[in-house]
């Protein structure tokens, strides 16, 4: 079994959500502010607060933290099942997420806000240490908290219209979800500095020559479209393999070329103990298509 640092296995839902729809042995309830969807193992996962342009409120990160830690659970519980090959995260109506929620933080003392951004955080960890990658489909703004949300994801695809920030130094904040850590990862030193000291926004076309965006799309149907395709494409190769690649891509950043190179071989090490790497070379061999256990 690889091990991804994950949630506790034990997952309870919030107390007022009803049971729903079911992945593996898990059944989701339904969401008071999350839309889910599952199709050819893909797992949509919509923020469904159009009215408010999807802030994370309170609410919103609780529904989120049990909605990783369930897909968490079956990923690591499924006997090398792998109901999910990979997840979408978008928003609904004309954003993706448009920010923390301002009206909340208004009320919050300072121990009250680092709980709520220390949270986040562990959303946004919960995000990175899934075994299966995660696509952000920004399909409006992504500001604030929304394009902290985004950059959690292993790949951003966005719609030609989407604006992506850090303005919170223009109400007087700071990046509070993971901006000042992961922005710079994306665009580098100079770029992430001046656009969390200016709060200025980037446009689709400007956040794809930035290294931010992966694709653009001209529709929001065609972004989901192709956010699919993806996530099917990555599903037909070995899930025990995958999980390895995005395991040694997040534990060797910041590192030394020769720590990092050091995890790298520890992971191939990994993968010749697992069931895929025969079945893989086994299909090569045979000019096979493989059929990857998953484990």
């Amino acid at each position: 079994m690889l091990s991804f640092g994950v949630t506790d296995s034990k997952v309870s839902s919030p107390s007022d959500i009803s049971p729903g729809a079911t992945l593996g042995r898990m059944q989701f309830p339904v969401y008071a502010t999350l839309l889910t969807d599952i199709r050819d193992t893909v797992l949509t996962i919509t923020v469904n607060r159009p009215d408010a342009l999807n802030a994370l409120s309170s609410r919103v990160i609780e529904d989120l933290e049990h909605c990783l830690a369930a897909v968490s659970e079956v990923l690591t519980n499924d006997d090398g099942a792998w109901p999910v090959r990979g997840v979408i995260i978008t928003g609904a109506g004309k954003a993706f997420v448009a920010g923390a929620d301002i009206r909340e933080m208004t009320a919050m003392s300072p121990d009250e806000a680092h709980a709520y951004s220390s949270r986040m955080h562990g959303v946004t960890l919960a995000i990175e240490q899934l075994p299966v990658p995660v696509i952000a489909a920004v399909n409006g703004f992504a500001l604030g908290g929304g394009c902290e949300l985004a950059m959690a994801c292993d790949l951003i695809y966005a719609v030609s219209t989407a604006s992506f920030g850090q303005p919170e130094v223009s109400l007087g904040l700071v990046p509070g979800f993971g901006g000042s850590v992961r922005l710079p990862r994306y665009v580098g030193q100079g770029l992430a500095r001046e656009l969390l000291f200016t709060g200025r926004r980037l446009n689709a076309e400007e956040a794809q020559r930035a290294g931010l965006v992966t694709a653009l799309f001209d529709t929001v149907e065609e972004l989901l479209d192709g956010a699919h395709s993806t996530v099917v494409l990555v599903g037909r190769q070995s899930p025990a393999a995958v999980a390895l690649v995005k395991q040694t891509l997040s534990a060797t950043q910041g590192m030394t070329t020769a720590d990092g190179l050091a995890v790298e071989a520890e992971s191939f090490r990994a993968a010749f103990a697992t069931e895929d790497k025969v079945e893989g070379t086994r299909a090569f061999l045979a000019k096979e298509r493989p059929n990857f256990p998953g484990r």
